[in-house]
């Protein structure tokens, strides 16, 4: 436990049978859980974590008391926890191996679900025996374990809802990052930051997180998108919630042993798909169902405009081309179209901005 608060880290891991030993050995010791969720590895990564779940250490957690009998003021607290047990078909099938007590559990994944769906996986886990923090740490040994305090404290001394590590502060940065991934990173974290809402997010895929037992209830983890945009569609899943967020700094860390999984080719065109549908999924839901706002208006507005006048210059610039004169009419409409849109949209992304303001703690 951290200052009477219980912790919990949820490991992903996918054919990690060399470093599994590592990331569990060197967890610190007021972690209460280590839950290792095994994504149907091919190797012996599972009879790795069975085989430290004998010498696992015993860590009682305080047991939730039931609701108990339904009354006219709990109906909303059973109603809950009836949908918290059958959300439970929505995710992929697994075999949960652990002791009473005892601090090691292994969920075995029976279908491949990806790094997404692994993590989601484990914080349903989490939830459903109501941590109050959830870490996540890589199977592969890239984050240190000394950094996990750092992670966990403003969860748990501050209440905030979600806190997640920075490589690209980190002084050593561009050195240690390699450059491709450096150069993708920060343009996926730009883009998130429009999607999700968050605008001063500037290290959007690092997996080094912690969240709260609220914001575990606020968002529907079976719903979490299950391959490598999982960073990404969480963000934008809090801030339609209204959960608060940090980022803390941490060391970029490589060549531990690990072997990286991402193919970047494979994976940038489904985030990029993801990360247009979410920022959608966000202006609906967080500002016309939830609470209605005039930066709505404001960006399906310079979309609108920016779209007309697209034909404009294909036109203006096929005349030129050619050698012709446009049209002043065509001209002037769209310049009158392109300004208009583009000081729509400067505004909608200076309202976005200061709304959630109050989210980035």
């Amino acid at each position: 436990m951290y200052n009477n608060k219980t912790v919990a880290v949820v490991v992903p891991a996918y054919n990690e049978e060399t470093q599994i030993g590592m990331v569990i050995e060197t967890m610190p010791d007021f972690v209460d859980r280590i839950v290792v969720v095994n994504d149907l590895s091919k190797d012996k990564t599972s009879e790795v974590v069975k085989s430290y779940i004998n010498n696992s250490k015993i860590k009682e957690i305080p047991i939730p008391k039931p609701v108990g009998e339904i009354t006219i003021y709990n109906r909303a607290e059973l109603v809950v926890e009836e949908m918290n047990k059958d959300e439970v078909s929505k995710f992929p099938k697994w075999k949960i191996y652990e002791e009473k007590s005892k601090q090691l559990v292994l969920v075995d994944l029976l279908e491949n679900s990806g790094v997404g769906g692994a993590i989601a996986c484990g914080y349903k886990w989490c939830k459903d025996n109501h941590i109050d923090c959830t870490a996540v740490m890589a199977g592969d040994g890239q984050m240190d374990p000394a950094e996990l305090e750092s992670i966990i404290k403003p969860v748990i001394d501050e209440g905030i809802d979600y806190v997640k590590g920075n490589r690209l502060i980190h002084k050593s940065a561009r050195v240690v990052i390699p450059k491709q991934r450096f150069f993708g990173n920060s343009v996926l974290s730009i883009l998130t930051k429009l999607a999700s809402g968050y605008w001063h997010v500037s290290d959007t895929q690092t997996g080094y997180t912690a969240i709260s037992l609220d914001g575990l209830n606020s968002i529907k983890l079976y719903d979490i998108f299950r391959r490598y945009g999982m960073p990404n569609d969480m963000l934008v899943k809090l801030n339609i919630t209204f959960c608060t967020l940090r980022e803390v700094e941490i060391k970029p860390i490589y060549n531990v042993g690990e072997e990286s999984k991402m193919k970047v080719a494979k994976i940038i065109r489904p985030i990029l798909w993801l990360l247009l549908k979410s920022f959608y999924k966000r202006l609906w839901q967080k500002y016309f169902f939830r609470d209605f706002h005039p930066l709505f208006l404001l960006y399906h507005m310079a979309f609108f405009l920016l779209a007309i006048a697209i034909p404009y210059s294909i036109k203006i610039a096929y005349l030129v081309i050619i050698g012709q004169e446009a049209n002043p009419v065509t001209v002037m409409a769209f310049v009158f179209l392109f300004f208009m849109g583009f000081q729509s949209l400067f505004f909608a992304m200076w309202m976005d901005i200061q709304d959630n303001e109050r989210l980035y703690k």
